[in-house]
């Protein structure tokens, strides 16, 4: 094990970080993208500091295979840039590079300064940048040319230990970003570490906090709660630390309501995990069939309205308005959420017709052109 220094204001050596050698974190380094080794390569071969961080590196230390590579490096967005053509500048308050390898994305960020506090946009150093880390487990850098991972915050032992702890201080940490409970939970549940009282209490007492954050936000957190492959564990966590109510306010008021619907909705989570465990590539619309099927169960009887020869056109329609919102805040596309009712609906036996392809039009001139030549006279 190796020590990082820094020196404070009278010159003097102070600790700053541990470092784990590759004896003692066990990262194999085959199990590194090899584009994402390269980027960092070609940002050391031009003088900047550069490593994979946050969810990478503990997804690597507990032997998952990570979904991403984040990289982070003290070049500036437009330095980034200049380096890599296959890449370019998101993001308007903070900007992010992104960095393309045929479909794959890399996101490479500069290290971020605490001057702001632990939203602020300005560029910093490596040890402030550890500091606006949400929790020590994501709070880890590797070094892959080295195979060294450098732990400010003791983020490595907290993931030997199995728990969660926040890096920025209980009293700001939410009310900087109330999403950040819900990041929590999450990682809870796809790491099997526990979220000690304090924390859990303190994510109780701030759930309201969610109640102002945008649709559009909320979506993009729900939409990663049903691709993960985890949807029973986290939503488990979200019901016992109130925060389900402002993600799917509906859902869980029948949950509180009814035992009998709590006890169906959870069971088609489970079955919700093991489909998506098994269809790696599904649509988002065969997942949302998983969510929805419940509430569609109890909104009528199905025999009895094809008994009666009701319209599918007007059931499929009222239907759908109905599911849009039982599901609100979340807001997914509307193809998707069209299929998911479809389905449905289809294993009741309601006779719906396939869904008309829309044909893309050809702009005017092409059509003026199409046209002219179908009516020209040979030449």
């Amino acid at each position: 094990m190796l020590i990082r220094y820094s020196t404070d204001s009278s010159g003097r050596p102070v600790k700053k970080a541990v470092i784990y050698t590759k004896s003692e974190h066990a990262i194999p380094v085959a199990q590194i993208d090899s584009d994402a080794v390269y980027v960092i390569t070609r940002l050391r071969d031009a003088g900047f500091a550069s490593y994979v961080v946050g969810g990478a590196v503990r997804d690597l230390i507990v032997g998952k295979k990570p979904k991403d590579f984040d990289i982070v490096t003290d070049a500036t967005p437009s330095r980034i840039k200049k380096i890599f053509r296959n890449s370019r500048i998101i993001g308007k308050r903070f900007r992010l590079v992104h960095v393309f390898f045929g479909e794959k994305i890399f996101e490479v960020s500069t290290f971020r300064s605490t001057v702001d506090g632990s939203v602020g946009n300005a560029f910093g150093s490596m040890d402030e940048d550890v500091m606006r880390r949400d929790f020590t487990l994501n709070a880890l850098y590797y070094d892959p040319i080295k195979e060294q991972v450098i732990d400010y915050v003791g983020g490595v032992k907290d993931i030997k230990k199995g728990v969660i702890r926040p890096v920025i201080p209980l009293d700001k940490i939410f009310v900087d970003d109330p999403v950040r409970m819900l990041r929590a939970v999450k990682y809870g549940a796809t790491t099997g570490c526990r979220l000690p009282h304090s924390l859990k209490k303190k994510i109780r007492d701030s759930a309201q906090l969610l109640s102002p954050v945008s649709p559009s936000r909320l979506t993009e957190e729900l939409l990663k709660i049903i691709n993960s492959g985890h949807s029973f564990d986290i939503v488990t966590r979200a019901l016992d630390t109130d925060l389900y109510a402002y993600l799917q306010p509906a859902a869980t008021d029948m949950i509180q309501e009814s035992r009998k619907y709590a006890k169906a909705y959870m069971e088609s989570l489970r079955q919700l995990d093991a489909y998506t465990a098994a269809h790696t590539d599904s649509r988002l619309g065969e997942k949302l069939y998983f969510v929805l099927k419940d509430f569609v169960a109890g909104l009528t009887d199905w025999n009895l309205e094809l008994k009666d020869g009701s319209s599918a056109a007007e059931l499929y329609k009222c239907t759908w308005a109905r599911c849009r919102n039982y599901i609100l805040p979340m807001n997914p596309q509307r193809t998707e959420l069209e299929f998911a009712v479809r389905k449905i609906l289809t294993e009741y036996g309601v006779p719906l017709k396939s869904p008309r392809k829309k044909q893309r039009q050809r702009p005017p001139a092409a059509q003026g052109a199409a046209t002219k030549t179908a009516t020209s006279p040979a030449g």
